[in-house]
């Protein structure tokens, strides 16, 4: 007992540390949350064997609460409009970033059901990572950023379809098997998103209480326990966890959300350290190459993704280009969706971890400096070349110069 008390307290106590280094040189945390599992899991510097077990359940409780904060911060009906207003935007970011993964998986030889996982891994941004980023460079308030917010949701939405398909496929299920876990998880979203839409407040206010003690047992409660009826129902735990998070809204969303935040922090980190625990260093400089290739790829498509929302939304070409580069990074998401894969293609491990890496250190690169380099590019572009007169009036002004130097 003493020794997992030991572990535990060294493992939160440097991931608070690595935390507040992070925040002090203005990156996300999560590479560094990755390296930590690294050095301490199999393989690694110094192995952790007591509270194994202990960072596995805590690992899941981070993607719980990581989809149920998602959810609290969307009502159905924003949901609903940016479906409605989003969709094209949707459909290019899937196409344009989700197949250079699934040719990726193909090319490596990793079979169709590690093609679907790892189009995933591509597809999806990180939403934590980005909403920082806004933040810290003032751009909340921007034109672009309701565009670059409505495809994360786009984004977050589709994850309750995406799911439970790559759990059933996962699962080995059948044709048939598959569809109905596709049919049972597209039913219970939609029931879902009606019953926030008519009763929403009436769902508020029965879970609501002035207690904060009250309010955080009742909203984690109801969450784990509908995360599990998901769980049982081959749709994902976490997209039970999100749906939770969409019913709720108005001041019970927002005390729930103040409440939960420093838990799922927490917890996430556990799950960011555990991805790395389960993940031997070693694994990684065979794929490193090719995540690179893949990152440097998926870089550019997402930046042409948000281009192209932006112009939709009428954006003049400054904000295409912010828009494009903050949609970069890759976090949370992709790491939830290469651990549900790793059982069926262990490559998919190491290969999403230097992925991860590589594209949550660039994305906040490429937030803060595309929209510049654009503009100095196009201005080199834009810059008149010099005319046959004046290139001979310059000759001639440079011989005179040399003459009258002579």
């Amino acid at each position: 007992m003493s020794a997992l008390l030991i572990e535990l307290g060294a493992v939160i106590l440097a991931l608070g540390l690595l935390g507040r280094f992070a925040g002090r040189i203005g990156f996300s945390p999560i590479p560094l949350y990755l390296l930590a599992g690294l050095a301490f899991g199999h393989g690694g510097l110094v192995p952790l064997d007591a509270s194994e077990e202990f960072t596995a359940t805590g690992a899941e409780i981070g993607v719980i609460l990581l989809l149920l904060l998602l959810g609290l911060e969307y009502s159905a009906s924003e949901l609903v409009t940016n479906l409605k207003t989003q969709y094209p935007s949707g459909i290019v970011d899937f196409v344009l970033n989700a197949t250079p993964g699934a040719v990726a998986a193909l090319l490596l030889g990793w079979g169709p059901v590690a093609a679907v996982a790892l189009a995933g891994v591509t597809w999806i941004s990180s939403s934590g990572v980005i909403a920082k980023v806004l933040g810290d460079l003032g751009r909340l308030g921007n034109r672009e950023t309701p565009v670059v917010l409505g495809v994360l949701v786009i984004e977050d939405l589709a994850m309750a379809v995406y799911l439970p398909l790559l759990t059933a496929l996962l699962a080995g299920l059948s044709l048939a098997g598959g569809s109905l876990t596709l049919l049972i998880s597209l039913g219970t979203v939609g029931a879902v998103l009606y019953v926030a839409l008519r009763h929403g407040r009436l769902i508020s206010r029965a879970v609501s209480s002035d207690n904060p003690e009250m309010l955080l047992l009742v909203v984690l409660g109801l969450t784990l326990f509908v995360a599990g009826i998901a769980q049982q129902l081959q749709v994902s735990a976490a997209v039970g966890a999100f749906l939770v998070g969409i019913a709720l809204s108005g001041e019970v969303a927002e005390g729930a959300h103040h409440l939960l935040t420093p838990l799922r922090d927490l917890f996430a980190a556990v799950f960011f350290v555990f991805f790395g625990l389960s993940t031997d260093p070693a694994d990684i400089p065979p794929v490193l190459l090719p995540a690179l290739l893949l990152a440097i790829v998926t870089a550019l498509t997402k930046i042409v993704t948000g281009w192209y929302a932006a112009r939709r939304a009428g954006i003049r070409s400054a904000g295409r280009w912010r828009a494009g580069g903050t949609l970069v990074a890759r976090g949370e998401f992709s790491i939830v969706i290469a651990g549900l894969a790793v059982g069926a293609e262990p490559r998919i491990g190491p290969f999403a971890t230097a992925y991860v890496l590589i594209l949550v250190v660039l994305g906040p690169l490429t937030a803060r400096w595309t929209e510049p380099l654009a503009r100095r590019l196009r201005r080199g572009a834009e810059a008149p070349a010099p005319s046959a007169a004046a290139q001979s009036a310059g000759r001639t002004d440079t011989a005179d110069t040399a003459h009258s130097l002579d």
